[in-house]
């Protein structure tokens, strides 16, 4: 099999790049990046010799159409991800989301390739921290911010394209993912390479926004159940029952890490800031018989905590820019601390 990873150097694509060319031998995965920022080609250094590497847009119909037509499946995880970022410049996340799908979408079309397409939760927008509901396959759709949003574009061009055209897909719609190679923009990698490098965690408003994680090793294992046994047109919720609110998140960095649980400072809040998400993933469990590898939160941070310790050097030279970036836009420190 013959499978095209698109954001194959970003964080969760090449977490399935790695666990494809550990667990499939018989497939041959071509990786298509454009290494914008958060994509990182040393994230694929350990599997450099067992695949091939495409430095290109996927909003490049002919490179887009040379590499679909060359393959089996293609598996879409190149995006603009970050929901600070995209309050800041909205226009990258329309140019990737929307119209590199729709290149995509095209390409498979044409040449009648299987093609599965990775989404996110926050096409759903937010839940109230006392419902007790989750989202579900069925759940509207609501999104936020300007990334939610070009994402629940990009769930319903396939949607559309596979209705209109016969082009043969599956959805995910996915939780807040974390694990090895993930930016350290993001909330968990910052906390952890924060106190690694002796400065006080952050934490947004009150604290008490609840995320539904996931390790991305489980979401990548079940994206290829999805991949293997999913109903073509049919969207599967994926997430392992890991809701935490992020002052219980950033309490558990510091407790992995040997610190103080309060050594941490409130900062100004991002506005539009979700709730809460919570994944139903009873249909992917039931129709397709898929567990999660991390039954609880904490083991699965604990194994991402090392995975940081022990890999200084994919992530320290990134650290000062970053911190910047986030004092430029104007994080301050709101409460005690």
């Amino acid at each position: 099999m013959r499978v095209l990873v698109t954001g194959g150097a970003g964080f969760i694509g090449a977490n399935f790049v790695h666990q494809t060319v550990r667990e499939r031998a018989d497939v041959q995965v071509t990786v298509l990046d454009s290494l914008t920022y958060a994509g990182n080609r040393a994230s694929l250094e350990p599997v450099a010799q067992q695949i091939e590497f495409v430095h290109g847009d996927i909003t490049d119909a002919e490179l887009v159409d040379r590499l679909v037509a060359a393959s089996d499946v293609v598996v879409h995880f190149a995006a603009e991800s970050h929901n600070d970022n995209s309050l800041g410049d909205p226009w990258p996340f329309v140019h990737t989301n929307i119209v590199g799908t729709y290149t995509l979408l095209e390409s498979v079309r044409r040449h009648d390739v299987r093609y599965h397409h990775i989404s996110t939760d926050e096409v759903y927008g937010d839940l109230e921290l006392d419902d007790p509901g989750r989202f579900s396959e069925s759940t509207a759709y609501n999104p936020s911010s300007p990334y939610s949003s070009t994402k629940a574009s990009s769930d319903m061009l396939v949607r559309a394209w596979t209705r209109s055209f016969g082009v043969r897909a599956t959805l995910s719609n996915c939780s807040n993912n974390y694990g090895p190679y993930q930016h350290i923009e993001k909330f968990i990698p910052r906390q952890i390479t924060n106190v690694l490098c002796g400065i006080r965690p952050k934490l947004y408003g009150d604290g008490l926004n609840v995320r539904d994680w996931i390790h991305v090793d489980d979401h990548n294992s079940a994206v290829w159940a999805v991949i293997d046994k999913g109903e073509i047109g049919q969207t599967y919720l994926i997430g392992a029952d890991g809701e935490v609110n992020n002052r219980t998140v950033v309490e558990s960095v510091l407790d992995v890490l040997g610190k103080s649980p309060d050594a941490f400072d409130f900062v100004t809040d991002r506005p539009g800031h979700d709730r809460r998400y919570a994944i139903d993933s009873t249909r992917l469990r039931t129709e397709l018989g898929w567990r999660p590898r991390y039954q609880d939160f904490r083991s699965g941070l604990e194994a991402t905590v090392a995975w940081y310790r022990d890999n200084e050097s994919w992530w320290r030279g990134q650290k000062d820019a970053t911190e910047q970036k986030y004092a430029d836009a104007g994080e301050k420190k709101t409460g005690p601390g």
